[in-house]
Order: structure tokens, then C-alpha cells, then sequence
């Protein structure tokens, strides 16, 4: 049975029922509450059930370009160019307020959505305030510095500036989450933001923006378009009327962001894909490093990009730990995402599920051993959801697709190794280098292994942990740019230098 507290939260959204009047919604652009110029809809689905459970406007390129002039009406001549770093925080904290109050009734949208947790969803909405007080704080405090001059007749000094309008692309994953780490630094630089949350899960995001509507920010200042990639998606990355633009999703769709934004020299950042590995040490304590290898692939059905897919645990321990993974991985409750007991929920939608298994077919077919898992769950309670049971590969050579390529689902590829040599030569071949995650009660292995990772962010003895404080972002195909921490916010101000001449004396530039 649900219990009492997650079926009152669930009256917030036609979350099971059969019904055949979908919830509604309308976008956000420029204040208004708008249908698409077209006036065409789509439908989401229900990744538990199978069915539609609400209608979304579906945006073309009219839409998002009416909604890239709210955003630079906004920016360029509306209030919101004159307010101060101390007016934007005040705003900032009043939206971080309604967030909190509202975050159990948000969360229930999110995971009708796109299928994960309650309990991860909630948690991530009731956290997501942390992000926009930290982000606050910084607003009033964006400033340049003076530059000593090289002549006594100049004052040099530097301003750091809003970069402008931001468009913004989040994925289905987490995308209220996602898009806060984007939007908390815009809004404290003074940006005005016009973001496309993706197709298969847009409600969060919709109903995210009423509460910015409701905590006073100008109208323009946010605005969200849904859409499909290809129209509503590639015409925002196309739009020169945006400044910068800030993605988060896969490797390849990255590099058309950065292929479209080129056209018009927009700024880019990119949070990709990942191939992370999570290595386990034979010191380690074991059922402690179960427990965050459990986590970092099954947590969110492994559909997070730092997930740690790629398992390296050393030789002496290997059988005994892969033993216990599947023991855990075998016991893993699936079921309804709003359900509290429920550890798994599904995959976000068919297509993706199909892609998965696809995977896993590949893995069997090259040589990799099926240690558990590997098909749909039974039991009548999943039949019409989208469920890959947890995956467990072992004897996984390093050429293989699995060893290689993000699966995005709860697949985990297992190799032996031999040394720290051996593992970091190994976990290092990739092209990706968003996360790594190190098991070891040596401090000083566990250094050297943070040195010597290719990763944006490497966990030692935990897996998953993020925070507003903390840079988050990868090398090489796992994007370029950071998300969170100050750090961030040099990715939404412009540097200008300002030569002051102190003397009034001018001189013939024609004489030397």
C-alpha cells in the first residue's frame, strides 16, 4: 500500500489515473502563459504506467524566438537591467523560499514524469534551495579589480558584467535540478534565461516557472518553451539573439549545440556524457564500497551521467565483490516510483529502454559474462512500465561496446585489475572524464589516484556527492565548462576593462 503522505502528494498530479482528461499546461514567455503559436501539443508519458498523463505545447521556432525577445527586452531595456546584485539575491532567496514549500508537490510531478525515486526526487527539490541561497550570497559580491598601470596617467580597473541572455537545453534525467545549476549563477549575474527542458519529461520545469512567476522576478527574465530537439530545440541554439548557451545531455548532441551556437559565436558550456570508473581497492572496506557501487550504477536506474559503469576492482578481492554486488543487485525492490519502499523505479520511456536492452544484447553477444539481471523484471505490477532489471557483466574486456560507450540505465561492466598502474592506465582510456570514484583506506594511494584520474570530479571512499560549493563538469567528450561553485559564475559575466587617463593631456599621435 502507499502510504498516506505519498498519495495526498500525488492528488498534485494525475499521477495513476486512467482517466482521459490529461493535466494541461501551458509555457511561460515573457510573463504570459501561452499555448504553442501552432497550436500544437504533445503528450507525456507515465514511464510506470505506459500512458499519457499530461498535454504540453508543443513549441516551433515562432515560440522560441518570441520567447529569446522577452529575454533580451528584458535584458537590454526592461527592470531587470537595473537591478542591483542586492535586489536579484532578495529575489533569489524569496524563489528559494516557495521552492522548499513546494518541493513535496513538485517532486510528485518530476517522478510521474520521468520515473525515478520520490524519495530522490523530493530530496533533490528540498535541496534545490541550497543552490539559489548559496548563489544569492554571490550576487552582490560580482566585482572586477583595479590593474596597476604601467604610467603614472592611468587608472585601470575591471568590471565583471552579465553575459546576457542565456538559453538554456536540460535534460529528463533531473531537470529541475540540471537547470538550477544553470539558472541560480544566471540570475545572480544579472542574465536573463530562456531554457527548452527536454520532451519526454517538461512538466517539473513548467511547474517550476509559476513560482517564479510568483517570487516577483520581471517578466522576461525566465521563460521555458517545450518542445522537440529539432525544432523547438535547434532554434534556440540557432537564435542570434542568445548569448550563451548551457547544455546538458548527450556527447552528440553537444557537439551540434556547439556546431549551431558557432554561427553566431555564442558562449557554450556542456555537461556530456560519461564513462566513469569506480575503483575498489582489495584494502577497501568492502561493504562500504558495495554499498557506493550499488549507488553510483542503480541509484536513478543508472540514468544520471556520472553514473560509475565502469567497475575495476583488484584481483585478490574480485570474486568476493562481485559476489556481493549481486547478492545486493538481486534484491533490489522495483516497483512504483512513488511508492517509499520501491529502490528501482523504470527507465524514462520505451525508446529508451529499447536502446538498453539493445546493449545488453551486445554485451552478451561479444563475451561478457551475465552475472545477474539483463532482461525486463517479471510481476504483473511492472508489466507496463519501462523496467531493465539491475545488470551485472563480469569478465568485461576493455574493446567491448560496454566496456566503451554510456549505456544510461543500470548496466554495470566489471574488470579485474592488477595494481594502481595497471587500473589508472585503464580507467583512463577513454574519451570521456566526467567522474571517478576511488575505494582504499591508503590516504596516500587515495591521492595519488585523485591526481592521477582524468576526471572532472573524483569521490574517494563515496560516490555521487554534489553541492552548490563544489565545480561540477568533465574533460574531453565529457563537456567543457563548470557548473556550481563561484567558478561558475565566469561562465555568466563578461570581463571589460576601463583605462581611465587622470591628467587630461593629449598628445599629436603623429609625432613620437
Amino acid at each position: 500500500m502507499r502510504p498516506q503522505s505519498a498519495i495526498v502528494r500525488a492528488m498534485a498530479a494525475p499521477a495513476r489515473s486512467v482517466s482521459a482528461t490529461l493535466k494541461r499546461y501551458r509555457m511561460l514567455i515573457g510573463g504570459e502563459w501561452r499555448e504553442a503559436a501552432a497550436g500544437e501539443t504533445f503528450e507525456s508519458v507515465d514511464p510506470f504506467t505506459g500512458r499519457p498523463w499530461a498535454a504540453v505545447p508543443r513549441a516551433g521556432p515562432a515560440d522560441v524566438d518570441a520567447a529569446v525577445r522577452a529575454a533580451r527586452d528584458a535584458f537590454d531595456s526592461g527592470p531587470w537591467r537595473r537591478t542591483t546584485g542586492v535586489e536579484r539575491a532578495r529575489l533569489m532567496r524569496r524563489l528559494a523560499g516557495l521552492i522548499e514549500e513546494e518541493a513535496s508537490r513538485i517532486a510528485v510531478v518530476e517522478s510521474t514524469d520521468n520515473g525515478k525515486l520520490i524519495r530522490e526526487m523530493e530530496g533533490q527539490l528540498r535541496g534545490l534551495a541550497d543552490y539559489y541561497h548559496y548563489f544569492a550570497g554571490a550576487a552582490d559580491k560580482i566585482g572586477g579589480e583595479t590593474v596597476p598601470a604601467d604610467r603614472p596617467n592611468f587608472f585601470i580597473y575591471t568590471l565583471r558584467e552579465p553575459v546576457g541572455v542565456v538559453g538554456a537545453i536540460t535534460p529528463w534525467n533531473s531537470p529541475v535540478l540540471l537547470m538550477s545549476w544553470k539558472l541560480a549563477p544566471a540570475l545572480a549575474a544579472g542574465c536573463t534565461f530562456v531554457v527548452k527542458p527536454a520532451e519526454q519529461a517538461p512538466a517539473s520545469t513548467l511547474e517550476f516557472a509559476a513560482l517564479v512567476e510568483r517570487a516577483g522576478f520581471p517578466p522576461g527574465v525566465f521563460n521555458v518553451v517545450t518542445g522537440f530537439g529539432e525544432d523547438a530545440g535547434a532554434a534556440l541554439v540557432a537564435h542570434p539573439g542568445v548569448d550563451k548557451l548551457a547544455f546538458t545531455g548527450s556527447t552528440a548532441v553537444g557537439r551540434l549545440v556547439m556546431r549551431g551556437a558557432a554561427d553566431h559565436l555564442a558562449r557554450v558550456s556542456l555537461e556530456l556524457g560519461g564513462k566513469s570508473p569506480h575503483i575498489v581497492f582489495a584494502d577497501a572496506d568492502l561493504e562500504a564500497a558495495a554499498n557506493g557501487v550499488v549507488a553510483g550504477i542503480f541509484a536513478a536506474s543508472g540514468q544520471t551521467c556520472m553514473a560509475g559503469s565502469r567497475l575495476f576492482v583488484e584481483e585478490p578481492v574480485h570474486d568476493e565483490f562481485v559476489e556481493r554486488l549481486a547478492a545486493r543487485a538481486s534484491e533490489i525492490r522495483l516497483g512504483d516510483p512513488l511508492e517509499a519502499a520501491t529502490e528501482m523505479g523504470p527507465l524514462a520511456f520505451r525508446e529508451h529502454r529499447d536502446g538498453v536492452e539493445a546493449r545488453v544484447s551486445r554485451a552478451v553477444s561479444e563475451g561478457a559474462r551475465l552475472v545477474t539481471g539483463g532482461g525486463r523484471p517479471d510481476g504483473d505490477s511492472l508489466r507496463d512500465g519501462f523496467f531493465v532489471s539491475p545488470t551485472i557483466f563480469a569478465d568485461v574486456a576493455p574493446e567491448m561496446d560496454i566496456a566503451r560507450e554510456e549505456v544510461f540505465g543500470p548496466v554495470l561492466a566489471v574488470q579485474r585489475f592488477a595494481g594502481e598502474e595497471d587500473v589508472v592506465r585503464r580507467a583512463n582510456d577513454t574519451p570521456y572524464g566526467l567522474a571517478a570514484g576511488v575505494w582504499t583506506r591508503d590516504v596516500q594511494r587515495a591521492h595519488r589516484m585523485a591526481r592521477d584520474l582524468r576526471a572532472g570530479t573524483v569521490w574517494v571512499n563515496a560516490y555521487r556527492a554534489v553541492g552548490p560549493m563544489a565545480p561540477f563538469g568533465g574533460f574531453g567528450a565529457s563537456g567543457m565548462g563548470r557548473e556550481n561553485g563561484l567558478a561558475v559564475l565566469d561562465e555568466y559575466t563578461e570581463l571589460k576593462t576601463v583605462w581611465i587617463e587622470l591628467t587630461g593631456a593629449s598628445r599629436d599621435p603623429f609625432k613620437l
